[in-house]
């Protein structure tokens, strides 16, 4: 049970995130429609990606806790096949 009230409150952290980095990436619109400086509008722009950048962390997290275990009990307690998942799932995160 502490491990799904985990899950709980690492998804609602997720999802906070992201609607404070969509309303950053308003903000950046905004300032490209009132003609801001291009430094301005790069430094926004460079902590949107900061945003991003932990936010995929936190997704990576979760997908290891609560998806691998997931994954385990799908593959019936195969964890080879589990990990080369993970390794791939990893992988063309980094890629892109």
């Amino acid at each position: 049970m502490h491990n799904l009230d985990e899950q709980d409150a690492l998804r609602k952290t997720i999802l906070t995130r992201l609607k404070r980095i969509e309303g950053q990436v308003r903000g950046i619109q905004k300032m490209i429609e009132d003609g801001k400086e291009c430094e301005d509008i790069l430094v926004q722009v460079k902590a949107v990606r900061s945003a991003l950048t932990a936010a995929s962390g936190l997704i990576l997290r979760r997908y290891l806790s609560r998806c691998q275990e997931e994954a385990l009990l799908d593959e019936g307690g195969d964890s080879r096949r589990v990990l080369e998942k993970f390794i791939q799932v990893l992988t063309n995160y980094m890629s892109h």
